[in-house]
């Protein structure tokens, strides 16, 4: 039974969770490598050229023996694989590979799409998505995009993975250390202070790299994390929390946005300037932000709580809010205390009246006492200085950067807080003809 080729492009065969929100940036030393096998030689062509403009490292193969033997000698980031071959077809293909590079991204082109291909691909190939021929060049790039960030995301989650396991294997054998050798009551409260020290320090070298993520990915969402925690900061010292509410509410202040990492930037772009532009699908999208929020938090268990505050921290006072509907006091007070600092740092960035937005919105989008404490703590914030990004074609002497620049291997050219002037910005401008610098750049206002 054959599918319409229109249908089987709208639907783009979603077979695993799209992780292209993620961002991607392509190294000219190590750029990406894509596997494109196809036995007609004219398209095969056509697709590499397009490709290596991209920016990848494209390598053809004209049959399923030539592209075992490249799949034996480099590891690549994403397959795209003809279906209709001649010895083997493309899903049995892409079979056989998977057993080399399991990570690969794997996609499949078809010419006709019927249920027995969908299903053989289900079951056997395990294919990311389905390309039908002829296809739209803006399809085929967003497809390579978004398969090569799943790839690179795989590959990242894997390395952390390890991380973490080597770092809890490590604690464990700490702590078993300490229960053998510690005698004496005041030995070990200090070894446990060390080592509560230490965890300290990791979690907030966690969260350091976590805004550090958000602040390369869209930088205007780490700029507002910066401004609402330094409200929060003066929210904990006007209600006088406890230590384990003020690191829950200065961690989740720090964090609350991170769930957009798996959102399209064009989407939060216009979610911030136009959000009556949003169709459904694109709204629905933007309301799991807070999910995806808690779920990348839960990487480590003193998180939990902070994972239920950036949960609840869109839920409105009046029941209207997302993801669960919560209203009232079944919103957690220190989600209630982080929505309404938020709410005050975005009507500033947006040059509207914050005191005003906050108390048109006390009892529907704001709990009325979480108002109250946020108008009064925001006289005691000492609030960092604000930023803008600027093209490297703006830049002037006297402009102070917001962030270090760094080449493309990780150099720092020029440190955060540099006071710029003619030499320094020529110097930008050379490196990058040279060497192209492709990091957002942001200035202090």
């Amino acid at each position: 039974m054959s599918l319409p080729a229109q249908s089987v492009a709208a639907a783009e065969f979603d077979l695993q969770e799209d992780t292209s929100k993620i961002t991607h940036f392509i190294s000219p030393e190590n750029p990406p490598r894509i596997l494109v096998v196809d036995d007609e030689a004219d398209f095969l062509q056509i697709v590499k050229e397009t490709l290596a403009v991209l920016g990848y490292e494209t390598f053809g193969a004209a049959s399923p023996v030539e592209a075992l033997h490249l799949a034996e000698k480099h590891v690549f980031a994403m397959l795209l694989v003809d279906q209709r071959m001649p010895m083997m077809s493309g899903i049995e293909l892409l079979n056989q590979i998977q057993q080399l590079q399991p990570d690969a991204t794997r996609v499949l082109m078809t010419g006709v799409v019927d249920l027995s291909t969908i299903l053989e691909s289900i079951n056997k190939g395990e294919i990311y998505r389905f390309l039908v021929k002829p296809w739209i060049q803006e399809e085929l790039i967003v497809t390579v995009r978004n398969a090569v960030h799943r790839y690179e995301l795989i590959r990242r989650n894997a390395k952390l993975f390890e991380a973490t396991r080597s770092m809890n294997e490590r604690l464990v054998q700490l702590n078993h250390h300490l229960e053998q050798k510690i005698v004496r009551e005041e030995e070990q409260n200090t070894q446990l202070a060390r080592l509560n020290q230490a965890l300290q320090q990791n979690l907030s070298n966690s969260v350091d790299l976590c805004l550090t993520t958000v602040q390369a990915f869209y930088p205007g969402l780490a700029f507002q994390a910066r401004q609402v925690h330094a409200l929060c900061k003066a929210i904990v010292e006007t209600l006088g929390l406890s230590p384990a509410d003020r690191q829950v509410l200065e961690i989740s202040s720090l964090l609350h946005d991170i769930g957009f990492l798996a959102v399209p930037r064009r989407m939060i772009k216009l979610w911030h300037k136009s959000p009556d532009l949003l169709n459904g699908a694109e709204k629905a999208a933007i309301e799991q932000h807070p999910l995806l929020g808690q779920e990348l938090v839960s990487f480590s268990n003193h998180l939990c709580e902070v994972g239920t505050v950036i949960r609840a921290h869109h839920e409105r006072f009046d029941g209207k809010g997302y993801p669960d509907k919560l209203s009232g006091e079944d919103i957690p007070w220190l989600a209630r205390l982080l929505a309404a600092a938020e709410g005050y740092v975005a009507a500033e960035i947006r040059n509207a009246d914050p005191a005003a937005t906050l108390r048109s919105g006390s009892g529907t989008l704001y709990d009325p006492e979480a108002v109250r404490v946020v108008l009064v703590a925001r006289q005691s914030a000492t609030r960092p200085r604000r930023e803008r990004e600027v093209a490297l074609a703006q830049l002037s002497a006297g402009m102070v950067l917001a962030c270090g620049i760094y080449t493309s291997n990780g150099m720092l050219l020029i440190p955060a807080g540099q006071v710029l002037n003619e030499p320094a910005i020529e110097k930008l401008k050379n490196h990058h003809r040279v060497n192209p610098i492709r990091q957002n750049l942001l200035i202090y206002c």
